[in-house]
């Protein structure tokens, strides 16, 4: 499978003509990820039934999904945000809840409650909405900070907390959050701490003029999502996951990770840079890019082409720097031309 790569590359970059034994197409990994590229064609495609004219902004989310991260979909509202997570649902067979968040939404309402049974005298928990698989957090800026904060333990640790109790969330576990963009009527800044836990963010954007006559005419006939049916189950989603986990880092590129996320905590316009869950969030969906492409090693384009969605939203620019029509984006850009590739094999 190839991804396109929305992003510029680093000029400098030099492509591996290979890697060591465990590249080779004997190897049970090998195998295992050309299976995980064959499955992974088919859940895309099928995804892309319902959303039209999208299939970079597909990739990366399934990419997410593989690499156990979660997604923050930062869009106006009408867009195909929702269908999106309702139609990855469908095609990985996870078990879907959806919260509308709006000022009024209590934390109980996502983690859970506790309510006395008199009949046995004890507490008896309710679950929340975020006991699922995959858990679509609508206009999440909406809520109180308290309610977004509710979210937290379950992005981080796949568990909530009720009255002392801690209760496991099935796995495996998304969050795919969206928000309406910063100054919106209504919204409110997420906490960093919550940014840092999402893996990536992606924008779908309008669709082009011939993608937008496309789903019109599809949904004269037909509603989209019906098209879309299960092509994993949740157990085979978990495996994926576990392959992914097993593919091979060069020690090089890990330095090359760190190299990057490093020059962004110094760099001389940015307040915040990455922390060390970015660092892991980028050689975790660098290795999911990798197993999509049916390969069992990371080269150096799997992590420079995810290099920007999956910093940008970590970063605080310093006062004043937008005026200079410099963004997190441009920052990011130019952190990766400045650093060397490695060779590796």
């Amino acid at each position: 499978m190839e991804m396109t790569n929305t992003q510029p590359r680093p000029n400098t970059e030099k492509q591996p003509p290979g890697h060591t034994a465990q590249s080779s197409a004997t190897t049970p990994q090998n195998n295992a990820a050309a299976h995980g590229s064959a499955a992974g064609r088919g859940v895309l495609k099928m995804v892309a039934n319902a959303i039209v004219g999208k299939e970079d902004v597909i990739a990366r989310v399934f990419l997410a999904i593989l690499a156990r991260g979660h997604i923050l979909l930062e869009d106006i509202p009408g867009v195909g945000k929702t269908t999106l997570a309702i139609a990855f649902s469908k095609a990985l067979s996870l078990g879907y809840s959806r919260v509308q968040f709006t000022p009024d939404v209590l934390p109980s309402d996502v983690t859970g409650f506790s309510v006395y049974n008199k009949d046995t005298g004890k507490m008896v928990y309710t679950p929340g909405a975020v006991l699922c698989n995959l858990f679509l957090a609508d206009e999440l800026n909406r809520a109180t900070s308290r309610t977004q904060s509710a979210l937290l333990e379950a992005m981080e640790e796949s568990q909530v907390t009720v009255d002392g109790i801690s209760y496991p969330i099935p796995q495996p576990f998304i969050v795919m959050a969206t928000q309406n963009p910063v100054g919106a009527a209504g919204t409110q800044l997420l906490p960093d701490s919550q940014m840092d836990r999402f893996m990536i963010r992606l924008s779908l954007g309008y669709p082009n003029h011939s993608d937008e006559l496309s789903l019109l005419q599809r949904k004269q006939n037909t509603n989209m999502l019906d098209l879309v049916k299960p092509v994993v189950s949740s157990e085979e989603l978990e495996r994926m996951r576990a392959a992914v986990d097993r593919v091979h880092v060069d020690p090089a590129l890990l330095e090359y990770i760190v190299t990057l996320v490093g020059k962004t905590r110094e760099h001389p316009k940015l307040l915040i840079g990455g922390s060390p869950r970015a660092s892991i969030a980028l050689t975790s969906i660098s290795k999911a890019m990798a197993y999509l492409q049916g390969r069992d090693y990371v080269v150096p384009n799997d992590i420079t082409s995810m290099f920007v969605d999956t910093m940008s939203h970590r970063m605080i620019l310093k006062p004043g720097v937008e005026n200079e029509n410099i963004t997190a984006v441009s920052v990011l850009v130019g952190v990766l031309r400045s650093v060397y590739a490695p060779k590796i094999g």
